[in-house]
């Protein structure tokens, strides 16, 4: 088992209610689970996301903390949390990263996956 280590996983939806195709608004849910599979406690001190649509622009976020909360995750713990990102397109990705500080103070990133954001397929 390594130190220093999180799994991240993510559930995301298109929100049919909020978005307005035709004005070029297309609204996902994401829900992210941020599990502790090191064997240190750490705390996620803040995000970096990249969010790119299906034109290829590309979007950057930072900023501290998830959704308000900067969770203390001793090893085996979880945090789960939902938050949400519009496009321009009905199609996209995200992906990023997490800044994480060990209790022992070891400074760490944590990787999150690409997952993509997309309407559901419909057939006709």
């Amino acid at each position: 088992m390594a130190a220093y280590e999180m799994r991240v996983s993510v559930v995301s939806q298109y929100l049919k209610e909020q978005s307005e195709p035709e004005q070029e608004s297309y609204v996902f849910a994401y829900t992210i689970t941020i599990k502790n599979t090191g064997s240190v406690a750490a705390q996620v001190i803040a995000r970096h996301w990249i969010i790119t649509d299906a034109k290829n622009h590309v979007e950057e976020v930072k900023g501290l903390g998830v959704v308000g909360h900067q969770p203390f995750l001793a090893p085996g713990q979880s945090f789960e949390y939902t938050s949400g990102s519009s496009l321009k397109t009905p199609q996209g990705s995200m992906q990023g990263s997490y800044f994480c500080v060990a209790e022992d103070g070891h400074r760490f990133e944590v990787s999150i996956p690409e997952f993509v954001l997309s309407l559901p397929r419909t057939l006709h």
